[in-house]
């Protein structure tokens, strides 16, 4: 669910709604649909912000201690704006930081007393730039920064924040990962009630720019981001069923799935224990020494199974006694064949069957007319068996999904030409048939229903998201960086950003938006920080430090979420002397 502003022009003027909207889907593809309508922006909203932001103590430190009226006689011809920065996003952006207490954190590790720039705030400056901006270390020295308020907010000019100290500031930042993600867990955990009982494990890849010589990790191999050209690391993610990140770790980019599995676990479990945690992973992590480790460790799992597997249970998909789970959707419970103490869920989804079906359909068809195409071709002309077993084996290779469905001959005639024949095999059509739309999960959870089990594993969507927000939202992807712990740093930071997205989406849906972290971002950008410089009568100027207030959706929309901005700041100066 995400949220839609809708604007209505009523009684002379524009009144500004929030709406609550889902996807689902239908015969006609794709739709949205209005969830529940927020109401109208109140009236009032904007002033009771204005009441209550001085009492807020996650923003007390922002404000002028001194609120009372100064009045001067102004030439009002002479009234300019200058220096307009965004300070929406980055406001946020810290306020989101500092109710992790990450500020806090940073600040507890030990720093180079000799830096100008304490390191705790060149890594605030990375975190939520990647949240708002996502961009190289060296766009933010060249302008990127001093277009946001975080010079204001966290009282570092400008001219301090250069691509060097921004690298050095990567250096001081990867060291602290496992303490980060401890804190960052524990936090969480208390914040939103998480339990952290489901573990989701998934993997993905990110690929390079550049040749990445000094970084063993940067290696070839199969690309989720379909660059089989470039070098990638691989990143291994485990997040809650809510999507809030547990850990990560990086391996190399040709690293196979199923050989990360036993590492990951034991990370895992040696840092927040075993307890009664349950592992879901999809079908690319499971082999069979995967499955007798977690059982050795007494780990509960939910796994995914290779769709070869489902022609064990072909019986058993023919049978009744399917339990309906949602509109299209069936589940049922079998015992393993082998007398071992696992169960196997059989899933049959309507909408994955007649994809499947039409997905079969087209490359079967596509097979057809093409041996339909070279069968004339060998009737006219003369070819060559080899020929055309080249042929019918390229042909076979572009449609892999419907390649068995075919038995085909290619007898070489008398006169040095070709007799193509074919036919379908009907044993193979059945199965297919039977079997569009369904797929298995394997588990050793035998106290769950088979509705939970399934529900348990689709929450893998999660770190799915996690994985896409982080590439899109705050580009993960491609990588510049040739060193590889400058690499890990970035992965860090975007991880570091991430958590700061999720805190945001489970607030937005805590105040019942739905997921809006994206939404509320964007509406953000147009709070502006802006100086206006003012002269007197006596021809003295002025400079007053202001913060434009949000149009009335906006100022609904924070109300919603218990956030205030504020309307003057005072800045601190942390730049220190060398003695």
């Amino acid at each position: 669910m995400y949220l839609r502003r809708i604007a209505r022009r009523r009684e002379g003027g524009e009144h500004g709604y929030w709406a609550l909207v889902e996807s689902h889907r239908t015969a006609r593809g794709p739709r949205q649909r209005v969830v529940a309508y927020l109401g109208d922006v109140a009236s009032g909203v904007r002033k009771e912000a204005a009441l209550s932001a001085s009492g807020d103590p996650e923003q007390k430190d922002l404000f002028e201690e001194d609120d009372s009226p100064a009045w001067a006689e102004i030439d009002v011809k002479r009234v300019r704006v200058e220096r307009a920065r965004s300070f929406g996003g980055a406001w946020l952006g810290l306020r989101l930081l500092r109710e992790l207490g990450l500020h806090r954190r940073l600040e507890s590790y030990v720093e180079d007393s000799r830096a100008q720039i304490p390191w705790h705030l060149t890594a605030q400056i990375l975190i939520v730039h990647r949240l708002l901006e996502p961009s190289s270390e060296l766009s933010i020295a060249e302008g990127g920064y001093e277009k946001t308020a975080l010079a204001d907010l966290l009282g570092v000019p400008a001219d301090k924040v250069n691509d060097d100290r921004l690298y050095r500031g990567l250096d001081w930042l990867l060291p602290l990962k496992q303490s980060l993600e401890i804190h960052l867990a524990n936090r969480l955990g208390e914040l939103f009630g998480l339990s952290y009982d489901l573990l989701l494990y998934d993997l993905t890849s990110t690929y390079f720019e550049g040749k990445s010589e000094r970084n063993p990790e940067a290696r070839q191999g199969y690309s989720r981001d379909h660059r089989p050209d470039c070098k990638q690391v691989t990143i291994a993610l485990v997040v809650s069923k809510e999507g809030l990140p547990l850990g990560y770790e990086v391996f190399a980019g040709n690293r196979a799935d199923v050989t990360t599995v036993e590492e990951i676990v034991e990370e895992i479990e040696w840092r927040y224990g075993k307890a009664d945690r349950v592992w879901a992973m999809d079908r690319g992590m499971v082999s069979q020494e995967n499955i007798d480790f977690l059982e050795a460790r007494g780990s509960r799992y939910i796994l995914g199974t290779p769709k070869s597997q489902l022609k064990n249970f072909e019986s058993r998909l023919a049978e009744g006694g399917w339990e309906q789970v949602r509109d299209g959707l069936e589940v049922k419970q079998v015992a393993s064949q082998s007398g071992t103490s696992e169960i196997f869920i059989l899933c049959r989804s309507a909408s994955r069957r007649e994809k499947d079906k039409a997905i079969h359909d087209r490359f079967a068809s596509k097979i057809e007319a093409g041996l339909t195409q070279l069968a004339q071709s060998c009737g006219k002309r003369k070819l060559k068996p080899a020929l055309v077993e080249r042929r019918i084996g390229r042909l076979l290779g572009q449609n892999t999904r419907a390649e068995s469905l075919f038995e085909i001959h290619a007898k070489p005639r008398a006169d040095g030409g070709t007799d193509l024949t074919w036919s379908k095999r009907e044993d193979v059509r059945s199965w297919s048939e039977l079997s569009q739309g369904c797929y298995m999960l394997r588990t050793n959870v035998t106290d769950w229903s088979a509705q939970d089990l399934w529900q348990a594993y689709i929450q893998l969507t999660q770190a799915e998201s996690a994985f896409r927000i982080c590439k899109n939202d705050l580009s993960l992807r491609p990588v510049w960086h040739q060193k590889q712990e400058r690499v890990q740093a970035h992965i860090l930071v975007c991880f570091l950003a991430y958590v700061l997205w999720k805190m945001l989406d489970m607030k937005c849906r805590q105040a019942g938006l739905g997921d809006s972290a994206r939404k509320v971002l964007k509406e953000l950008e147009a709070v502006q920080m802006v100086d206006v410089v003012m002269v007197t009568k006596s021809g003295v100027e002025i400079r007053k430090r202001c913060i434009s207030q949000p149009m009335p959706h906006l100022a609904d929309l924070l109300h919603k979420l218990k956030l205030n901005l504020p309307q003057t700041i005072r800045t601190p100066i942390v730049v220190k002397t060398r003695p």
